[in-house]
């Protein structure tokens, strides 16, 4: 009787090594309890570089010479506006203010 329990004791050490050997070859982790663990997700590859490579590279944002382009049409067209009488409001007369200024 007692070389049955011995007999368990040593097959059950023996699983026990071979799975910590085997998770430390494969780099897996052990988890006996079963609980739940992030490690799968934490394990991923980071994926913002692929995504990054997507995109194409915009000259526009390291040419001042396209940037001043670009600040010249908003101001024209800013302008173009005002002259229309449709520009932003002076600060102090915009909608909010004028909420106010009815109660």
């Amino acid at each position: 009787m007692a070389t049955g329990g011995l007999k368990s004791l040593l097959s059950t050490a023996i699983t026990t090594g071979v799975t910590e050997a085997r998770a430390r070859i494969f780099g897996h982790i052990l988890n006996p309890t079963g609980q739940k663990s992030a490690h799968k997700i934490l394990r991923k590859k980071l994926i913002g570089e692929k995504v990054a490579q997507w995109y194409p590279y915009d000259i526009k944002k390291d040419d001042p010479k396209i940037m001043a382009m670009e600040e010249q049409e908003r101001l024209s067209k800013l302008e173009m506006l005002k002259r229309r009488g449709k520009g932003p409001p002076k600060k102090g007369h915009g909608r909010r203010a004028a909420k106010r200024n009815k109660k």
